[in-house]
């Protein structure tokens, strides 16, 4: 962590939002309101201290990957004429979080974008999100262009609906006007990215924790969340009997997160996968011990990733849903290498024939998950491997089940009617 951080503002801004409900807590997202719950924005007077105001507060990217988000404004910002994105190309066809936090506060975003800029001396900035996002974005910067708030040009571009698209590389291709796929070579966006200048990409959400840090300061930002992992994260639950975008703070149990905001009996639940599609499945009873952290996580092999929580009931069976989405995953495939052209089609076709019950070969399905990782351009086989490993571990006795030609949801139908 870098020295203690100098104050980066002089103006006076409005007292914090309480409890948990941060990124969330204005009544809407007009400017009055997001002014009205957060005060003005604030002016900027040394750059550098907003970077150490970010690292003291531990903020770490809240599209994935978890990188200290200080370390990459140091990066981009010791090159020249860097340029910013923010990113708010989800990719999950499940994950809403981005969409639902520019719905609600694009006025919040957009300060952290302009903040981010000034800390990293850019003067090129885009915002790059799916056409359905942008148009609160651009009402947002229609308010603030009124407003005289105006301190940067932000340029937007429509993201593609796709898994892929939210890479960091496909979304320079896209802004570029390229495809928006992830590049076939190992990239470094903070010395060469877009225009082949230095490039800051940050996940919208991990912009609007940056207007809230310069606002409030690294202390009040670390008053919720883990040491490791301080703040509030955006949080999307399917599968619950409450669903939909919560916020709440890093190390909340997975038992919490379902029984008290998702409304659902853990005794309903077959498995939670963490993390998305290129994320872990955990066993129901693994819950007790599962929370929101990277360190809680760790031991299941998980990772909170980008914040999609999906509820499996009794009522369904793993193996055929982690090999609908293996299918789905699959046909998202850049096909840029062999291991995404080939590979993927092949492990999901084999797990699709285990689930449904066309004699899928379980041996057949890891040896083709050994070959796919570690082998791709990008980290697209690396993710559908640990999740379809995730899949034949949590589901094992699934795997014998349909082996032998049945399935433990039959199983589960035939016990509960043997009970009547």
């Amino acid at each position: 962590m870098s020295a203690p951080a100098r104050r980066a503002t002089h103006d006076t801004v409005s007292a914090p939002p309480g409890g948990t409900r941060r990124l969330l807590a204005a009544t809407g997202p007009e400017l009055d309101a997001h002014t009205a719950c957060y005060g003005p924005l604030p002016a900027l007077t040394d750059p550098q201290a907003l970077i150490d105001m970010v690292a003291a507060a531990g903020l770490r990217g809240h599209g994935g990957a978890a990188f200290p988000t200080a370390r990459k404004m140091t990066a981009a910002g010791a090159g020249r004429k860097p340029i910013v994105i923010a990113n708010g190309a989800e990719g999950e066809p499940e994950s809403s979080k981005d969409a639902v936090l520019l719905a609600h506060a694009p006025h919040l975003v957009l300060d952290g974008l302009m903040l981010a800029a000034d800390a990293i001396g850019a003067h090129e900035c885009h915002l790059y999100a799916p056409e359905t996002a942008l148009a609160s974005v651009r009402r947002a910067l229609s308010e603030r262009h009124a407003a005289g708030l105006d301190g940067h040009r932000i340029q937007l571009t429509a993201a593609p609906e796709t898994f892929l698209s939210g890479e960091k590389s496909a979304v320079v291709n896209g802004i570029a006007g390229r495809p928006a796929l992830p590049s076939d070579k190992p990239v470094s966006m903070s010395h060469k990215g877009l225009h082949g200048r230095p490039t800051l990409v940050h996940n919208v959400e991990t912009l609007a924790h940056i207007a809230l840090i310069a606002r409030y300061g690294p202390r009040w930002f670390r008053s919720v969340g883990t040491h490791d992992e301080p703040g509030t994260m955006l949080v999307t639950l399917t599968g619950t009997t409450r669903t939909g975008v919560v916020e709440v703070p890093f190390g909340t149990t997975l038992l919490d997160l379902l029984t008290r905001t998702g409304e659902t009996d853990p005794a309903t639940v077959r498995a939670v996968l963490i993390g998305g599609y290129h994320g872990t499945w955990i066993p129901a009873g693994a819950l007790p011990r599962a929370a929101l952290s990277t360190e809680a996580l760790w031991p299941l092999r998980a990772t909170p990733g980008a914040g999609l929580v999906r509820v499996l009931p009794l009522r369904e069976c793993g193996l055929r849903a982690s090999a609908d989405i293996t299918a789905y995953l699959a046909a998202q495939s850049a096909g840029q290498c062999g291991p995404c052209l080939n590979g993927l089609p092949q492990l999901a076709d084999t797990l699709e024939a285990l689930a449904y019950g066309r004699s899928g070969d379980p041996a057949e399905i890891t040896r083709l998950a050994h070959l796919v990782d570690g082998r791709g351009a990008c980290h697209h086989p690396d993710g559908t491997a640990r999740f379809v490993r995730s899949a034949l571990t949590v589901f094992a006795d699934d795997v014998s089940l349909h082996l032998r030609g049945t399935c433990q949801v039959i199983h589960a139908r035939a016990a509960t009617g043997s009970m009547r």
